[in-house]
């Protein structure tokens, strides 16, 4: 989730969605090697994993974070662009890389 927030603040990666204060993911980060660029993060591969796990999506969309269609488009719910994972401080500087 917190991979999404990031991708949600970039524009480069999202665009508003709608007026309910949904964001719209344009654009998932490809791994190449060891890991990913997500905004302006490196990320290892294996912490990024979760983006192409069915059961990660569906867990999300129960919760309310993402839309229902997230097979055909990735939208972010205001409560998934707020929801805290406790891992926000783990992307509390960008990499040079």
């Amino acid at each position: 989730m917190t991979l999404l927030q990031i991708l949600a603040r970039d524009p480069d990666s999202s665009t508003p969605e709608g007026n309910a204060g949904d964001v719209r993911i344009t654009r998932l980060p490809h791994a190449h090697g060891n890991h990913t660029h997500v905004g302006e993060y490196v990320v290892a591969s294996r912490d990024a994993s979760g983006l192409n796990n069915k059961s990660v999506w569906v867990a999300l969309c129960r919760k309310g974070l993402v839309k229902e269609n997230w097979e055909d488009k990735i939208v972010l719910t205001p409560e998934g662009l707020s929801f805290s994972t406790g891992l926000e401080n783990k992307f509390a500087s960008a990499s040079d890389h």
